[in-house]
């Protein structure tokens, strides 16, 4: 509970007013046009980037709220690149080492694999990332989607359960050869040879020919 007062400069006066502090939605820092680089044990795991970061540390479950999104780089411990993520909203409790990523949640990994989703956990603790909603995972042209998932951390050893897949036609000239395949050609005519005409044979009776000698 926080009590403010004010007093006057000739005549000392005293107005107290009761500010009923709520931990739950009262943050305890605010700050705006993060970014940042978090290390653990000394070694920098992560790149952070986002327009507003709000902190309830004093909250039964404390965490950082990130409700205008928010960018975030994992590394290895040579500094390299893992995975990239981002996401509409964010939330990272503290004490339990988890992330809450919401809305157009996409994620790349090292492989260059693109994972979209609505809503993705990451246990830091477990190693692990997990979402129950539907999820699409982009790998080059080719297309696998399913409504539920589970990764390692790296997002490069991961399941995706009820899923379907797209596969790409490879070439154009496969394309252009299944639809000649698929397409009715006319029947051959068949082929006519050309008669001469045959001219007639005159035919001459006997008593003609008997006139003649």
């Amino acid at each position: 509970m926080l009590l403010l007062f004010t007093t006057g400069c000739k005549k000392e006066k005293r107005e107290f007013v009761v500010v009923k502090f709520d931990p739950e939605k009262s943050f305890t820092m605010r700050e705006t046009d993060v970014s940042t680089i978090i290390s653990d044990s000394g070694i920098t795991r992560y790149r952070l980037k986002s327009k507003l970061w709000l902190i309830f540390d004093k909250a039964s479950d404390p965490h950082w709220f990130f409700p205008k999104g928010i960018y975030v780089e994992k590394f290895d411990s040579l500094f390299h690149t893992e995975a990239s993520v981002k996401a509409d909203t964010a939330y990272y409790y503290d004490k339990r080492g988890l992330w809450r990523l919401v809305g157009h949640v996409k994620v790349e990994n090292l492989e260059g694999r693109v994972f979209e989703t609505n809503e993705l956990f990451w246990d830091q603790k477990e190693e692990r990332v997990f979402s129950n909603c539907f999820m699409r995972i982009q790998d080059g042209e080719k297309e696998v989607t399913g409504t539920s998932f589970e990764s390692d951390q790296r997002m490069t050893k991961y399941q995706i359960f009820n899923s379907t897949g797209a596969l790409p036609i490879n070439s154009e000239r496969d394309s252009v050869a299944q639809e000649e395949s698929a397409t009715p050609q006319p029947a051959a005519k068949p082929a006519t040879t050309k008669k001469t005409a045959e001219k007639p044979v005159p035919v001459v009776s006997a008593s003609a020919s008997a006139k003649k000698k």
